[in-house]
């Protein structure tokens, strides 16, 4: 699918900014919105076409019911069809907290004197992995703080011992990385490594904004943060995420901006990033901000749906910073995974402890419930969770998975592998009522495969029972 990019006052030039704060006012300010529109824009996008600035307004600022109940099921319609009924699932593991920024809304900041720096020693990101691994996971997302000693060299070396951890059937298939912006070199350092998606979150695209709440260190400098992701593609790095802090601006801005920044890199690399997230301000050590942009719960649904309108065929990750109640009603209207078994203190992964100790922590979490316990209530909801990682590893990404991403993809890889780890989970790792569960979604997913796919997958899940693992088409 080619993105015909809209013509925006700023243009989208590779490595220069291109948010334009008054543009993107200009059309929340101007837009008029009315059901008839609504359903125009949501007709657009469910023939799998990314929104503009202009449209993806319409929506935002349809605020009446028939509007909003027009968005929220066609989001749940194209969450279907492109997405099917998977939910991939993950794990974040924090490897140091050490950081030289001084964020306003975040528990790592340098002038937090309360916070317990540490870095994980190779033997302590072992045990972690392995901790990780027992559970069932088989897909991480490491997370490091802004600081000399997470060098491009340091990453790439944990990535590395990540993927050396085997713990009996376990092991870790996929890397992610959320770590500060790296230059073209540093980005190729860690692409050899074999990471999967590197996140960089502007937080806010409001510049204003975004200068009250960064008030020293590299991350400070709004455009250096905003390009980081040009660089990445210019290191032959195309498995990118974005992603704004909702709360630290007016969360229709941000948006706007999320959207902005996936058509600029649609335009200068006809790649658009793999991933969205948009987590929500939670209680962090030392806080320091007003809740006046804070995002409702409501408001949080309809910005989720107008996000899986805006991007068709880009992943949403909804963490557990939101409570279990909240994240399994946006499953439906797009969100594409989430974590599970999630714990955010440095070295937990290996503890029994549940309780939160905000001085070793950068923010709080509000669903603490175990990896197989979040898979028992997606499987009660008739969901698939998955722990797929074909695509990456058969070079489905950045431009090549948009020539895959189709009518029709998902039936012949992403249900087929989905089933066949759920599977692997199911037989290492499920207490038996999960999985009686487990195996009767997979059979319900099996049914709508046609025959030679419902056979092929069938026999790799016998070859599953006897003991081979990591099949996948």
């Amino acid at each position: 699918m080619q993105f015909t990019p809209q013509q925006y006052r700023v243009p989208d030039i590779p490595m220069q900014p291109f948010i334009d704060a008054d543009e993107i006012w200009d059309y929340l300010n101007s837009t008029v919105s009315s059901p008839g529109k609504v359903q125009q824009v949501i007709d657009k996008s469910l023939a799998k076409n990314r929104l503009n600035l202009e449209e993806t307004a319409i929506l935002i600022n349809a605020t009446d019911g028939e509007s909003v109940r027009l968005i929220k099921e066609g989001a749940k319609a194209l969450k279907t069809e492109v997405y099917g009924n998977r939910i991939v699932l993950f794990a974040p593991l924090y490897v140091g907290n050490k950081c030289t920024n001084d964020c306003a809304y975040c528990g790592f900041r340098v002038s937090n004197s309360e916070q317990v720096r540490k870095t994980l020693s190779r033997e302590e990101l072992v045990k972690e992995i392995e901790a990780l691994e027992e559970s069932g996971q088989k897909r991480l997302i490491l997370v490091f703080g802004e600081h000399a000693e997470y060098n491009p060299g340091f990453i790439a070396e944990t990535v590395k011992t990540a993927y050396s951890v085997k713990k009996g059937q376990g092991e870790i298939r996929r890397v992610n990385i959320n770590a500060a912006p790296l230059d073209v070199e540093g980005f190729r350092i860690v692409k050899e490594a074999g990471i999967g998606t590197y996140q960089v979150f502007q937080e806010t695209y409001h510049r204003e904004a975004y200068k009250t709440y960064h008030i020293r260190g590299k991350k400070s400098d709004y455009d250096h943060r905003l390009t980081s992701l040009d660089r990445a593609q210019e290191a032959g790095l195309d498995d990118v995420g974005i992603g704004a802090l909702i709360g630290l601006y007016d969360w229709r801005f941000e948006v706007m901006g999320l959207v902005r920044h996936t058509n600029h890199l649609e335009a200068c690399y006809n790649v658009g990033p793999h991933t969205i997230s948009f987590p929500r301000i939670k209680d962090a050590s030392m806080l320091r901000m007003g809740s006046h942009y804070f995002a409702s719960d409501e408001e949080f649904a309809r910005l989720v749906a107008i996000l899986r309108l805006a991007v068709p065929y880009t992943g949403m990750i909804l963490t557990a910073r939101e409570p279990a109640a909240l994240r399994n009603e946006l499953i439906q209207y797009g969100v594409s995974q989430i974590d599970g078994g999630t714990k955010i203190e440095l070295g937990s992964y290996i503890s029994q402890q549940k309780n939160l100790d905000l001085n070793r922590s950068q923010f709080r979490i509000n669903d603490d419930r175990s990896l197989n316990e979040v898979i028992d209530e997606l499987l009660q909801q008739g969901m698939l969770p998955s722990f797929c990682t074909a695509c990456y590893r058969l070079g489905r990404t950045g431009e090549h998975f948009m020539e895959f991403s189709v009518p029709g993809f998902i039936k012949r890889f992403c249900t087929p592998n989905a089933i066949l780890t759920l599977a692997e989970y199911l037989t290492d790792y499920a207490p038996v009522a999960t999985a009686e569960k487990g195996w009767k979604v997979i059979e319900k997913n099996m049914a709508g495969l046609n025959e030679k796919m419902r056979n092929e997958v069938g026999e790799k899940i016998n070859r599953i029972k006897q003991g081979e693992r990591d099949l996948y088409r």
